[in-house]
C-alpha cells in the first residue's frame, strides 16, 4: 500500500501519516474511493484507476447507468436504506466522471418511492 500510494504522490503518504488537512491532489481519489465500503472495495478502486483503462471505465460507467435508469424500491426495503443504495449507484457514477444533473436526481428519487 505505501508503495502504491508514494508511487501516485510523495506528498500524500505524508498526508496520511501526518493528516489532517484536504490535499487537493487527492480529491479525484477520494471520489474514486467515497462509495466503496471496505479496504478490499478501496484497494480494488484504486489498482483499477490509472486513467489510461478508459474500456474498463467506460464498461464500468454503462454498467452503473444501467443499474441507475433501473433503480426501485424493494417492497421491504426503508426510504434509508434505497437512498444508501441510491447514493453508492451516483457516487461511482460521480467519481467516473457521470454526473446525472439535481433535477433528474430528485425525479428519478420520487418516482421509485412508494406510495404508502
Amino acid at each position: 500500500m505505501h508503495d502504491f500510494i508514494t508511487a501516485e504522490d510523495l506528498e500524500l503518504w505524508d498526508v496520511i501519516c501526518d493528516g489532517p488537512f484536504i490535499p487537493t491532489k487527492t480529491i479525484d481519489e477520494y471520489n474514486r474511493i467515497s462509495a466503496c465500503q471496505s479496504a478490499k472495495e478501496i484497494w480494488e478502486a484504486l489498482q483499477i484507476a490509472p486513467e489510461g483503462k478508459t474500456q474498463v471505465k467506460q464498461s464500468k460507467i454503462d454498467m452503473l447507468t444501467t443499474e441507475y435508469e433501473l433503480f426501485k424500491m424493494k417492497d421491504d426495503e426503508s426510504i434509508q436504506d434505497m437512498h444508501t443504495c441510491f447514493t453508492s449507484i451516483i457516487n461511482e457514477l460521480h467519481s467516473l466522471g457521470e454526473i446525472i444533473p439535481r433535477n433528474k436526481l430528485l425525479r428519478k428519487i420520487l418516482s421509485v418511492l412508494h406510495s404508502s
